[in-house]
């Protein structure tokens, strides 16, 4: 009988928890939908897994501000620089996505959502008004929305954990050994 009780109980808190974070991430893509105006949800595509990262993996490093705010600016801008230069030919996007990895793993700001940004900017012919308009102001929001709803909840962890967290944290990443 109380193992039953125990089970209801952790049932009772998961599907809270579940609620919760549904529900804060609704209201974060919702705000960053309406406040950017942005025609295409394309445009902003990648801020559902960032959206993710924010309020489901909290305390990942790549859930952190350096890493949200870093990699989506990066990868962007990198996207949109690939755009002016090149086009948009199969190998810009390639050659697009290829050089942000490199980038943020050389500067350890890595959010993998943010590595749509570059194919996104490409074939949206984005302009670097889009880095303000759509990418910082979406990330923005949905970092404001986050910060808020953790400290709304009952949860003791609150976001961010740490503010300037690399990520990756070390310099041993992918499949190589030390």
């Amino acid at each position: 009988m109380g193992n039953h009780r125990r089970r209801r109980g952790r049932l009772k808190i998961l599907v809270l928890r579940l609620l919760w974070v549904l529900l804060g991430s609704s209201v974060a893509i919702s705000l960053a939908l309406w406040a950017t105006n942005v025609l295409s949800p394309l445009m902003l595509a990648s801020l559902g897994g960032t959206a993710l990262f924010l309020f489901v993996m909290t305390t990942a490093p790549a859930a952190q501000p350096r890493a949200v705010f870093g990699a989506h600016l990066i990868s962007a801008l990198i996207g949109i620089i690939a755009y002016k230069l090149f086009g948009d030919a199969f190998w810009v996007y390639v050659l697009a996505v290829v050089v942000t990895i490199a980038v943020l793993l050389i500067v350890r700001c890595v959010h993998p959502p943010a590595g749509a940004n570059p194919l996104i900017m490409i074939h949206g012919h984005a302009d670097f008004i889009h880095l303000g308009i759509s990418v910082l102001s979406g990330v923005t929001i949905i970092f404001v929305v986050a910060y808020i709803w953790s400290r709304l909840g009952v949860g003791s962890i609150k976001y961010p954990v740490s503010w300037t967290q690399a990520s990756p944290p070390s310099l041993e990443w992918s499949l190589w050994d030390k």
